[in-house]
């Protein structure tokens, strides 16, 4: 498998990198822009053409778990400042962005028409962009009608500021009312979701997104192949004090990884460590190539803080892991 290689996200016709770059936790919070721009510049040398960062990330809550620099931009400000000081052809890469938390205030949160249209206005200026090519809605809003949700999605499409958009986090039943308001009033339906996926969490990939995709033509964008790192092996012995499950804001990580379930993970982790090792692989490759051998998933998305990380995950598209061991 090639890093260049590129799927359709879903049925809509926009052809996605097999691997995508997510800013969740580094930009603007964990690394400096520095180093920011050294990621992004291997991941683009290397045939990523889909970067993902959302109007939350980093939003005033800035990583505790490194006193080695100050971080002061949202993770949306610090993609735009490189991407135009990169200056790459526009129609190279793909942007997307994700909307519902944008603020303290009542009307600066949730998926009011209000706040798309504000929210995605605001990323645009942050990213310094024209449009974003998808943005996604980062939850559902029990407040909100979803014929709004829709009709509001549709608008800022025509406006020319987003040219798709999806879903992240959403129930199969949510993601199907969407499509069935789009239908019903001739508006534009959400054409992918973005969805946990990794070793320890699988059923609403492998079960519930083959039926969408089947019925609606609904993509499948991955994040978190490693877990929040847990994959990667560096939590066996306890939490590193530089590590994600160390900063600030993350506690339910370091829980998730300190609790009874989390010590069987690691266990677990250790059978893993033996195929990997069989392989020729690091743990953290395996565990991204047994995303991608995934046919319900278009497009995995990875992260990383420094660039050796950045490059050995790249390396997992010259993993080799058998289809057949997909149910072990």
């Amino acid at each position: 498998m090639a890093i260049n290689d590129s799927r359709n996200l879903g049925k809509s016709g926009l052809r996605v990198s097999n691997l995508g770059f997510g800013t969740w936790v580094t930009f603007g919070g964990q690394i400096t822009d520095e180093v920011a721009e050294e990621l992004l510049t291997l991941a683009y040398d290397n045939g990523i053409n889909f970067f993902d960062t959302a109007e939350v990330y980093s939003a005033g809550k800035h990583s505790d778990c490194t006193k080695k620099s100050k971080f002061n931009d949202l993770a949306e400000v610090t993609l735009g400042k490189i991407l135009k000081k990169k200056n790459w052809r526009r129609s190279s890469y793909i942007i997307s962005t994700k909307l519902f938390w944008g603020g303290k205030a009542e009307t600066e949160k949730g998926l009011s028409r209000k706040h798309i249209v504000e929210g995605i206005r605001g990323s645009l200026d942050r990213l310094q962009l024209e449009y974003v090519d998808v943005v996604f809605a980062n939850k559902t809003d029990a407040h909100t009608p979803m014929e709004e949700i829709v009709r509001a999605f549709t608008h800022i499409i025509n406006q020319g500021w987003a040219l798709y958009w999806g879903t992240s986090r959403w129930s199969p039943m949510e993601i199907m009312e969407a499509y069935s308001v789009a239908r019903q009033f001739n508006l534009i339906p959400p054409i992918a979701e973005q969805a946990e996926y990794h070793l320890f969490q699988r059923e609403k990939v492998e079960v519930q997104m083959p039926e969408l995709f089947q019925k609606i033509g609904i993509g499948t964008i991955t994040w978190s192949p490693l877990a929040c790192g847990i994959l990667s092996g560096k939590y066996e012995d306890g939490v590193p004090i530089y590590s994600r499950a160390a900063c600030k804001g993350y506690c339910w990580l370091k829980d998730k990884i300190l609790c009874e379930e989390g010590r069987r993970q690691q266990a677990k982790l250790r059978e893993v460590a033996l195929i990997a090792d069989k392989i020729g692989c690091s743990i953290a490759q395996l565990a991204i190539a047994w995303c991608l051998r995934s046919e319900n998933v278009h497009c995995v998305l990875i992260g990383a803080s420094t660039v050796e990380q950045l490059y050995e995950n790249i390396q997992a598209l010259q993993t080799n892991v058998n289809p057949s061991d997909k149910g072990s």
